[in-house]
């Protein structure tokens, strides 16, 4: 199967960016020259050799997803160390937490949640990378899986604070300059003694090479640990981009995934960086959705520990940026991929695109709107080209749409056009196409010329028995 299906075209929706929008907007026009040449890089980019990585599990007794795709080889990068550990938030024997430590003056940025019930790390987050100079000298990451410490008020709060303040004195830095994140079960407040008890461990296994294990120890409801990693030069100097990420349900981000960490050694500024993600966002994690739900967790973070030697990049219309904004694209719709790979129960990859659209973000809402229906997704589980569905999801949106210009395909196969069934609609064939790991269904609405993509997955019983009992 293919892993890393073609980006598609861009699709410019509003999106709130957590530092002024003209950052966006200057790197937009600075790249919108490259644009073709962009999307031509972005499918050359220099990837790792994948290997095999077995999958710890998130929690017991879940089988691997039939989708799934190995863990790629991540060679060291230069300025950062990892180390994980098990601190106990889980009953069961497993690693549950994650510590990066960066070299001196590694740069940092962040996008997050618009959940109206963010986290603690969140908030601790959002609030260090925002102010004044933040994200300019970032020295550590903490992760911790079973437990968001989320809607946990002011206890949560002071909890993510000391655990700040704990790493940032072992490892010589401020505590701003430490950043949290978190992943479980809402409602519970972290308990930072058993991640404070866990760090002369950490500290003394510290190591370049820890990717793979710490792409396991993050997941939750997660099957296998998800990575990607990308070459690209600035300035003829060879960098490196690579990333872990984490989500297999509460996915219909509206920022970000559930949680991305993405290191370069490339030099970059918190401002680049951050107007970087901003504008990848949109066509990688803000596209993919498994069960319409976005969580009050959600976290992308990219980290530049400049060890690579390459210069500097302190402006967004830099000419520079084009082969590293190539490689960035790449690996978070690699990782953006793999979330939808892993959907609670998935066994059907789906890519959904809207065609003929009155405007992008109008494309971006009615393909939302197929991708999320639960009898658009049964259906697909079902294997069963109910197309009459997707003229159900299209119609809801209450977006134009030309009724007598509609077109529905599957794949290759037409099932409907002119607003009608098509006259060549053959049920065996379709039939045997819906048969497929991996479905296209491609949608013309009739009302333009814009287009959007979304990627899905189907829903089965198999959700409904992992949701049911996931706090067990």
């Amino acid at each position: 199967m293919s892993r890393k299906p073609t980006p598609p075209r861009s699709t410019r929706t509003p999106s709130k960016a957590s530092t002024g929008q003209k950052l966006e907007h200057a790197l937009e026009k600075a790249l919108d020259p490259f644009a073709a040449a962009l999307k031509r890089a972005a499918g050359g980019v220099s990837a790792g050799p994948s290997v095999a990585a077995s999958a710890a599990p998130g929690k017991p007794g879940l089988d691997v997803s039939p989708l799934a795709v190995p863990f790629p080889a991540i060679a060291p990068i230069g300025g950062v160390e990892i180390a994980t550990a098990r601190a106990g938030f889980y009953k069961h024997e497993r690693q549950d937490l994650t510590v990066f430590r960066f070299a001196p003056g590694t740069t940092c940025a962040g996008v997050f949640t618009r959940h109206k019930v963010g986290s603690a790390p969140v908030d601790w987050c959002r609030r260090h990378l925002e102010a004044d100079r933040g994200g300019e000298d970032v020295r550590a990451l903490v992760v911790n899986a079973g437990c968001a410490n989320a809607f946990t008020g002011k206890a949560g709060a002071d909890a993510a604070r000391r655990t700040a303040s704990e790493v940032a004195k072992r490892f010589g830095c401020r505590q701003r300059d430490v950043m949290l994140a978190s992943t479980g079960v809402i409602g519970v407040v972290l308990d930072e003694k058993k991640i404070v008890a866990r760090l002369p461990d950490i500290e003394a296994a510290l190591h370049a090479d820890r990717w793979a294990e710490a792409g396991q120890a993050i997941m939750t409801t997660d099957t296998f640990p998800k990575g990607s990693v990308a070459e690209a030069e600035i300035d003829g100097v060879k960098v490196r981009v690579a990333g872990i990420a984490k989500g297999s349900g509460m996915i219909a981000p509206d920022m970000a995934t559930m949680l991305a960490f993405i290191v370069t050694d490339a030099a970059i500024a918190p401002s680049v960086l951050r107007a970087l993600l901003n504008v990848h966002v949109r066509t990688t994690f803000n596209s993919v959705t498994v069960d319409g739900d976005t969580s009050t967790n959600d976290t992308v973070l990219i980290f530049a520990t400049g060890a690579s030697g390459a210069p500097r990049i302190g402006r967004v219309g830099d000419r520079r940026l084009k082969s590293f904004s190539a490689a960035l694209d790449k690996v978070m719709l690699d990782l953006a991929h793999q979330l939808v790979r892993d959907g609670e129960g998935a066994t059907k990859f789906v890519k959904v695109t809207v065609d003929g659209a009155a405007s992008p973000a109008s494309a971006r809402k009615l393909a939302k709107s197929i991708a999320d229906s639960p009898l658009v997704k049964t259906a697909i589980a079902g294997e069963d080209a109910n197309w009459g569905r997707i003229v159900m999801a299209v119609g809801k949106t209450e977006e134009p749409v030309d009724r007598d210009r509609l077109a529905i395909r599957f794949g290759p196969h037409v099932a409907a056009v002119d607003g009608a069934p098509s006259p060549t609609y053959d049920e065996a064939k379709m039939s045997a196409y819906m048969k497929r790991s991996e479905i296209d269904i491609t949608v013309d609405v009739g009302s333009g010329r814009a287009s959007a993509t979304v990627w899905t997955c189907d829903l089965t019983k198999r959700y409904i028995e992992i949701n049911g009992d996931y706090r067990s």
